[in-house]
């Protein structure tokens, strides 16, 4: 059972908070009704993001043995069989269709979409030059975007955007991880696109990432509808958190330079989870002030 839980990533499962996103900027964080469909969509994207993750697990477990991190996968390390992990991703197909039948025709459309977009990443999309880390990033635009269609609510265009430098800012500082893996194992061939890619190419990209996501999300503070939304232009005080943030995990993406996973770093830093403490409660306060005085 235990292999099987791994086999699901549920550490990875923290990914899919960007579903509460339009909760909490729709001032709707304390309404029971939207909490609960926000909920439900939370589950059925961590259930189908399991499922995804099976799917690759059977798919890449001949490669994953030659990785020094991934060998210990269990589709990789033969504590689940590929048929076994087969049925397992059945299951969980059966249990997201079951929650999500009664949800709204569009979030299901972009579940599927989900769906679907990763399995083409996971055999083909993955093995293109930016195409792999723009794949990435339009899962979490996705996740955004079902957050808000499960709850009927219309999302900022500017939240959209910081989202997408949000995500390419993750996703190509895993590829750096990556390939820092590659070139400290002598081994470890690593993954086809990671022929393509330069540290300095990536640093490059990553630094441009940055300074979009500080920007589209200062402009979102700033900008007119979202000024008369909360009553307050005091949002864009919360941008000294973004910015520390950014600081803060580029730091650590250079020092531990052979770690691939972007959501472990941010787990584990306790610095970074203050900062993100936070600049959620500072938004929490700021844009509930009206409600409660």
């Amino acid at each position: 059972m235990k292999s099987f839980v791994v086999l699901a990533r549920p550490h990875h499962w923290v990914k899919n908070v960007f579903l509460f996103a339009p909760l909490v900027f729709s001032q709707h964080l304390f309404d029971g009704e939207y909490v609960s469909a926000s909920i439900i969509a939370f589950v059925v994207f961590c259930l189908v993001s399991s499922v995804v993750y099976t799917v690759n697990d059977i798919a890449d477990r001949d490669l994953d043995r030659a990785h020094p991190v991934k060998s210990r996968r269990p589709v990789a390390s033969d504590a689940v069989s590929p048929r076994q992990a087969a049925i397992f991703a059945i299951l969980l197909t059966v249990v997201v269709l079951l929650l999500a039948r009664n949800m709204r025709p569009e979030f299901q459309i972009v579940v599927a979409l989900y769906f679907f977009v990763n399995i083409l990443y996971t055999f083909w999309l993955k093995h293109i030059l930016l195409v792999d880390v723009f794949i990435v990033a339009a899962g979490f635009m996705l996740r955004v975007l079902a957050g808000a269609l499960a709850i009927h609510v219309e999302v900022s265009h500017w939240l959209i955007l910081c989202t997408l430098f949000v995500s390419l800012f993750l996703a190509v500082s895993k590829r750096r991880g990556e390939l820092m893996l590659v070139q400290n194992s002598v081994e470890f061939s690593g993954r086809i696109v990671l022929r393509e890619y330069e540290l300095p190419y990536l640093d490059q990209i990553i630094t441009i990432s940055a300074a979009g996501m500080a920007i589209s999300y200062a402009l979102y503070t700033v900008a007119e509808r979202t000024v008369s939304m909360f009553g307050t232009e005091n949002l864009i005080f919360t941008t000294v958190f973004v910015l520390f943030g950014i600081f803060r995990y580029m730091h650590l993406l250079r020092k531990r330079s052979t770690e691939d996973n972007p959501t472990y770093l941010l787990l584990t830093d306790p610095v970074m989870i203050v900062n993100i403490a936070l600049w959620f409660l500072s938004c929490i306060a700021i844009i509930y002030s009206r409600r409660v005085f």
